[in-house]
């Protein structure tokens, strides 16, 4: 199975195999567990919510709840209105969350149920409860991807719970992008150690990397609420991290609500980091301070301590497009270079963006969207690289190739921890940088020769 891709490169323009991505109700059930309270709901079948659930619950090592409307041949020819009421009133009764989020799959979605008028008409009848919410975002598992549905849902939150009262509020809202809950946690440290007031949403911190008390929680304290994400609409801006994950539902906001928005990437490295800290300090009106720069400094120290051992580097990139640009930017900074970049996703701001990063530094780079694991394989094969940035995924090529491997992005489900430890900011990037550096140095005291096998490299 591990040797089964071959060198000879095929035109291929229907078939994926290994697809470096997975579908969009992953994502946006991952967005509605950021939210305090909330019940992810699946309106499809039984199923698609168990592969969900057990997906993110792999990746994540807890407990990921969501309940289901259980189509059946029923539901499937006469629509799943019927389904989705009772769910309403089993989930409120039994469950008792503060709000619910639909998301739509595939067989709801060719069905052509109209949800809006399921929950206004739940509304009506009491199914939802008054002093409950329920939002919903249409997810069909054949367009775009994991990614997409993450941007839907969020972009939900913003369409059902965001207003403007007037009054504006000395806070500024920051959308993260489809990271991980240690990730969403460095930004609100971030943001803390400079004073400044955010409104982060959705939320898994604390939510998916909570500690172990002994007593089971159906809602843990984490997430944003649902007054935080209302109040949203009466903050002072929006930054928003990630085109492909944020930058809809800070239009929406921009639109709805008149929040000025800056869309940027996420903050990897020391580039995008700069970026992002200067426009919080601006917009939040408040100085970056000095343990933020120590901080940075420590990055840059790193950086030139270890230049040796990362420059000129080739190096292969698969996954989401926002973590992929954003490392690849990382990448170029500490002079590696990216030669083979892919996602899975569609979007052609991917490939436009990539071009802009690379084609000065590494003109020969191969970039590419709508791409799959096998495609990437086979470029490696033709020209071998000296290191792998992906998902678990990436592991059958590693070991084909003895490439090392750095797992990042999203699934990892051979490996713990990355829910802990931040990819973003400068501390962030100090975490990659000691992946990196860790398996090259371990290849190279694996194969060089006695001579050169030393105990200080």
């Amino acid at each position: 199975m591990l040797n089964g891709t071959t060198a000879e490169l095929v035109e291929r323009k229907a078939l994926r195999i290994n697809p470096a991505k997975t579908c969009q109700p992953i994502g946006a059930m991952y967005a509605a567990l950021g939210i305090h309270g909330c019940m992810p709901h699946s309106h499809g079948s039984q199923g698609c919510c168990s592969y969900h659930r057990s997906h993110l619950t792999r990746h994540f090592k807890e407990p990921v709840m969501a309940t289901t409307s259980s189509f059946t041949e029923g539901s499937s020819v006469f629509g799943g209105m019927a389904n989705l009421t009772q769910a309403f009133k089993n989930i409120f009764t039994i469950y008792n969350p503060e709000i619910v989020a639909v998301h739509t799959t595939c067989l709801s979605e060719v069905i052509g149920d109209d949800i809006p008028t399921i929950i206004k008409k739940s509304i009506e009848d009491g199914s939802i409860p008054a002093g409950k919410i329920a939002i919903h975002a249409n997810t069909p598992s054949f367009v775009g991807s994991h990614v997409t549905g993450f941007s839907n849902m969020v972009m939900a939150m913003v369409n059902y719970l965001s207003e403007k009262t007037g009054t504006t509020l000395n806070q500024v809202n920051v959308i993260p992008g489809f990271v991980e809950p240690a990730d969403m946690r460095e930004i609100k440290r971030i943001a803390a150690a400079m004073s400044a007031n955010i409104v982060m949403f959705p939320d898994t911190s604390n939510v998916l990397d909570g500690p172990l008390t002994g007593q089971y929680k159906m809602y843990p304290e984490g997430g944003a609420t649902v007054a935080q994400i209302k109040s949203a609409g009466d903050s002072i801006a929006t930054v928003a991290l990630g085109h492909f994950a944020s930058h809809v539902a800070a239009a929406t906001l921009e639109s709805k609500c008149n929040v000025p928005a800056a869309f940027l990437e996420l903050p990897i490295g020391v580039g995008a980091t700069d970026r992002f800290i200067s426009t919080l300090a601006n917009y939040a009106g408040v100085e970056v301070g000095p343990a933020i720069e120590l901080e940075r400094g420590r990055l840059v120290d790193l950086m030139s301590d270890l230049h040796q051992y990362f420059h000129g580097k080739r190096v292969a990139v698969a996954g989401d497009p926002d973590q992929v640009i954003a490392i690849t930017q990382f990448l170029v900074e500490l002079e590696m270079k990216p030669v083979y970049c892919i996602t899975g996703s569609p979007g052609n701001q991917f490939e436009k963006r990539m071009h802009e990063i690379l084609d000065g530094p590494v003109p020969e780079a191969k970039i590419k969207q709508t791409a799959d694991l096998f495609e990437l394989h086979q470029w490696m094969k033709n020209e071998p690289v000296d290191l792998l940035i992906g998902n678990t995924y990436g592991k059958h090529i590693a070991r084909t190739e003895n490439v090392p491997f750095v797992r990042f992005g999203f699934p990892i489900l051979d490996r713990t921890g990355h829910r802990f430890f931040p990819t973003v900011g400068y501390m962030g990037a100090v975490n990659l940088i000691n992946q990196m550096i860790n398996v090259l140095l371990d290849k190279k005291d694996r194969e060089c020769d006695e001579e050169w096998f030393e105990l200080v490299q």
